[in-house]
């Protein structure tokens, strides 16, 4: 019966020493993945943070002039 192993049998693998150690000069067996991981990417658009930075600007304005008429308004 044979095993569906996704890894390759040692004994019919070329380039391995017994014990599995790869000889000097040799590269050991390609790993497979699903994915590719390497390879160029392409670059982010910058223009989406305008909108969130603008809003986060005018919240942190809207607050601290909150607690500016608040401290205000506690004095009087």
């Amino acid at each position: 019966m044979k095993s569906n192993s996704p890894d390759p049998d040692p004994r019919s693998t070329p380039g391995l020493e017994p014990g599995g150690g790869v000889p000097p000069g040799e590269t050991p067996p390609a790993e497979t993945s699903a994915g590719s991981g390497a390879g160029p990417r392409e670059d982010l658009t910058r223009g989406w943070t305008k909108g969130p930075l603008f809003i986060i600007g005018i919240v942190a304005v809207l607050c601290a002039a909150f607690f500016l008429a608040f401290a205000l308004a506690m004095l009087l």
